[in-house]
């Protein structure tokens, strides 16, 4: 569950476990009174609302991402310099988006591969272009049919930024 950060400003008082056990002992355990689950667990209503929007989106974007076919013939050969820059062509040249999570693992190898020193080399001198592509549509494929929406509501709340991968293409299904 992601937390809202304290502004720097506000100040919090911090009570440990030694400090209310001193309390019960000033009331020699007399209180017969159970502690309150409701506010142990209590979040701000527009935080719970905002929880509960954010599963809402992300079950109706798997259940769209789950109806959009992943195409069965390729187009021809996508040459590229990076993972990245080959979703961007992929989506272009099928008309179809990416998941989210297949975006994010993509942006991930990209930064594993620039980290050695190669992000100079074409990622097509590096892995034949019909390889890499058919391993995005098999990472599509698992993302599509087997991701769960709790999961994505969690990543998405933990990333202001999830829009950004999150594709705007809405092909017919």
């Amino acid at each position: 569950m992601a937390k809202r950060p304290i502004p720097w400003n506000d100040q919090v008082d911090l009570v440990s476990s030694d400090d209310e056990a001193a309390d019960m002992e000033a009331d020699d355990g007399a209180s017969d009174q159970k502690p309150d689950i409701d506010a142990l667990s209590y979040q701000p209503a527009d935080e719970k609302d905002s929880e509960g929007v954010m599963v809402r989106r992300a079950k109706i974007y798997q259940e769209y991402m789950k109806k959009v076919p992943i195409p069965c013939q390729r187009g021809s050969v996508i040459l590229c310099y990076s993972w990245m820059g080959l979703a961007k062509s992929i989506k272009e040249l099928y008309g179809q988006p990416l998941h989210y999570l297949t975006n994010t693992l993509l942006k991930q190898w990209d930064q594993a591969r620039f980290e050695t020193g190669d992000e100079y080399q074409p990622l097509d001198t590096v892995i034949h272009p019909l390889k890499a592509e058919a391993t995005i549509w098999f990472v599509e494929e698992v993302h599509r049919r087997t991701a769960s929406y709790h999961q994505l509501s969690k990543l998405w709340l933990g990333d202001p930024m999830h829009h950004a991968y999150v594709d705007a293409i809405f092909p017919k299904i």
